[in-house]
């Protein structure tokens, strides 16, 4: 069994920020990358941030310097920092994880975390 337990969502205004964190834990062999993704309502889910285990770090295009993804990777913890928060960034906001397990590969979520953006 592998869990992604997310935390940090909520309701800010609109230039505010939040913190998210997300843990992995349970029988994991190493973790290949973690990430976060979004889904806002009648959307496709889309990238907002991963890191792999080497530390190379992909950006959403929308993100454009607000937001910095960071990892420890002894802790198997992934967490992302956002600033200056839009309206437009209220969604749901996912972990995801690609990671080994004994004798497999597989790639998890966690079940979301919801921001919201509003004055």
């Amino acid at each position: 069994q592998v869990q992604l337990v997310e935390s940090g969502g909520g309701l800010v205004q609109p230039g505010g920020s939040l913190r998210l964190s997300c843990v992995a834990s349970g029988s994991i062999v190493s973790i290949y990358a973690m990430g976060w993704y979004r889904q806002a309502p009648g959307k496709q889910r889309e990238l907002v941030a991963t890191v792999n285990s080497g530390g190379r770090i992909n950006y959403g295009d929308f993100v454009e310097g607000r937001f910095t993804i960071s990892r420890d990777n002894a802790k198997n913890t992934v967490v992302l920092q956002m600033n200056s928060l839009k309206p437009e960034d209220k969604a749901v906001y996912y972990c995801n994880a690609d990671l080994a397990r004994s004798n497999f590969r597989a790639v998890y979520w966690g079940q979301g975390t919801q921001v919201t953006v509003s004055s």
